[in-house]
């Protein structure tokens, strides 16, 4: 099991990073619009830095649903490989024949 502090932590930023995510990506269009005046954009850019930096998407960590582990995360079943593995073991995962011999 992964610390409570971490778990908390990245929910924190996915939740920032959903609210502030329209505005922050309003911003980077201003910033990469190479139309606009140079003092516009670089306005924009001021803004783009007083926003927190926890409310960055790239910020926010994968983590498993199960034990809050943050490597070895499987996408599709967002889960770690281990979990997985024990889940499987104990046929909780439909689809998933694990074998032994």
């Amino acid at each position: 099991m992964a610390k409570k502090s971490a778990i908390e932590t990245n929910e924190r930023r996915r939740k920032l990073s959903q609210q502030m995510g329209a505005k922050r990506a309003g911003l980077k269009k201003i910033v990469n619009d190479k139309t606009l005046p140079i003092e516009e954009r670089f306005a924009a850019t001021l803004k783009l830095a007083e926003m927190p930096r926890n409310s960055a998407r790239i910020r926010v960590r994968n983590r498993c649903e199960v034990t809050g582990r943050p490597r070895a995360f499987y996408r599709k079943l967002k889960m770690s490989r281990i979990a997985l593995r024990e889940l499987g073991s104990q046929g909780l995962v439909p689809g998933l024949v694990k074998s032994s011999w």
